[in-house]
């Protein structure tokens, strides 16, 4: 077990921001992850944060995947002090952070989101897990499964993909495998594609619209200039931006500020209720 001192960082509001679906409470103050082929378990208690795994696999991969390395208190400072509205979700959110994930896994994750709420995606990538991926067990002794391959999803039937409960998403999952897995998508290039040129090669797959593109760019490919809007992000420009979001103003960082007022439109109902 490690312990980190972490600014700007809050496990439970990583797991409920919207962008990591194989990341869950396991108990107070305790969370596990799912990711890269790996598993972790990690707790927080204010600034101390703990990690179930060795210095070595902290180092090489969950620093990395936590983006540990990036100050996100240049992030806080940036919002606008007038900009009340940005200000107030901000704060709320100020331990949110753009997990660095897997671009396959946020492919597949992101179209199985479309028209469907976050604890049913859940439930739907667990699914396709249990039956396409290769079953672990953990330095904890706790099997996992890992992320099915695009291999692995492009032999499945659309109706074994439907009794995995994706309804109609089943046939971009399926055509998205098959799509990588023959190699008209090389999802090595992207990372080196500027954001704009990524955009558009994500958008060749089956199914990928601009949402979910831009959400594929942000979460999978970390680039923070992408900005997804949904229905949650539409009724708050409408509220409070109604010329545009000030884009030029945050550019660079644009994907966080749109994280902070996502989790803050989602937390909107528990804080009216408290």
């Amino acid at each position: 077990m490690l312990t980190k001192e972490i600014e700007f960082f809050d496990l439970r509001q990583i797991c409920n921001s919207g962008q990591c679906f194989r990341m869950r409470e396991i108990g107070e103050n305790r969370f596990s992850v799912t990711a890269g082929g790996r598993y972790l378990e990690a707790g927080q208690e204010g600034k101390q944060v703990w990690f179930y795994c060795s210095q070595e696999e902290f180092e090489n991969f969950w620093k990395g995947y936590f983006d540990l390395e990036q100050d996100y208190g240049v992030y806080q400072a940036a919002v606008n002090p007038n900009d009340k509205y940005l200000k107030t979700a901000a704060e709320l959110g100020f331990g949110i952070r753009i997990l660095r994930q897997d671009v396959w896994e946020m492919i597949i994750s992101f179209l199985i989101s479309q028209q469907n709420h976050i604890a049913r995606i859940r439930r739907c990538i667990e699914n396709i897990c249990r039956e396409y991926g290769e079953k672990k067990t953990g330095e904890s002794g706790r099997e996992y499964y890992g992320f099915p391959s695009p291999e692995a999803l492009a032999l499945a039937s659309e109706e074994d993909l439907l009794s995995c409960n994706l309804g109609y998403r089943a046939k971009y999952v399926i055509q998205s495998a098959k799509s990588v897995a023959g190699g008209e998508i090389d999802l090595e290039k992207l990372p080196e594609l500027s954001y704009k040129k990524a955009k558009e090669e994500l958008r060749r797959l089956y199914g990928v619209g601009e949402k979910v593109a831009d959400c594929i760019c942000l979460f999978g490919l970390h680039k923070m200039e992408a900005f997804p809007v949904d229905t949650h992000i539409r009724q708050a420009l409408d509220a409070h931006y109604k010329r545009g979001f000030p884009q030029r103003r945050y550019k660079g960082m644009q994907g966080i500020m749109q994280q902070y007022i996502f989790y803050y439109e989602l937390m909107k109902p528990s804080l009216r209720r408290s």
